[in-house]
């Protein structure tokens, strides 16, 4: 399996993470899974059929598909033929390019999308990443992201603080955080909180000293015990903390 990222040009750096390819190996059969982080995307199958969220879809060959953000772990199965070229799109930024239902709607979910937001297959295999900086050139609709202080107040303090304070700090209430939240990221704030916080833990699980407890790091990352966090990780993950 074959999986490579691309940088979007200058200009959509504020919005899209980055662009992916992703293609199968002679190797047969295998499993890319992916963990929540709080990023919605848009991919397109350029290959065989491919079975995603954990074979209850097929993504078939020349369409594109809108994939919410996740609150679980996703497995796709890739095949020898499999190819998909994809967008990973910044928390709250999917509404920047596309006038669609709140994201909620597309919460956990991979969807087909209509014909006028879809790719060009014709085009975009002639140079990927070009086509796909000039598509989302000319679609933005404005380059404010409402949430944007929040979310980096948010990845400050590494999950670890309330959503009663993060209201207060941003002068706003409680309730209409959640609507704004649930709008434009698809979750309410707390769940996206747990996210930061997982994100941070699983970092630091696979980048730390072997001699490092874990309890330590769950004690760091705002979880009341060792097992609290592993509950987390198997959540997140469907895998123990040893495994991943």
């Amino acid at each position: 399996m074959e999986y490579k990222k691309t940088k979007p040009h200058k200009e959509l750096e504020p919005f899209i993470q980055f662009y992916w390819e992703l293609k199968g190996s002679e190797t047969g059969r295998q499993c890319e899974r992916v963990f929540p982080d709080g990023r919605a995307g848009i991919v397109m199958n350029l290959g065989n059929n491919c079975l995603t969220d954990n074979g209850s879809v097929t993504m078939e060959f020349g369409k594109t598909y809108v994939v919410g953000a996740m609150t679980s772990f996703k497995d796709s199965f890739i095949d020898e033929d499999t190819y998909l070229l994809g967008v990973c799109f910044k928390p709250a930024t999917f509404t920047n390019f596309y006038k669609y239902f709140s994201q909620n709607v597309l919460t956990n979910d991979t969807i087909e999308f209509e014909k006028s937001n879809s790719f060009k297959i014709d085009k975009i295999l002639q140079n990927p990443f070009n086509y796909l900086n000039l598509f989302y050139s000319d679609r933005i609709i404005n380059k404010h992201n409402q949430l944007q202080p929040i979310i980096n107040e948010i990845h400050l303090t590494k999950g670890q603080i309330s959503v009663s304070d993060l209201s207060k700090r941003n002068f706003t209430t409680v309730r209409q955080l959640e609507r704004s939240f649930k709008k434009h990221l698809g979750f309410s704030p707390k769940e996206y909180l747990n996210i930061v916080r997982f994100q941070n833990a699983l970092n630091m699980i696979r980048n730390s000293d072997e001699n490092r407890s874990l309890l330590d790091i769950a004690f760091e990352c705002g979880y009341y015990d060792h097992s609290h966090l592993t509950n987390e990780i198997k959540k997140n993950t469907g895998m123990a903390p040893s495994k991943i």
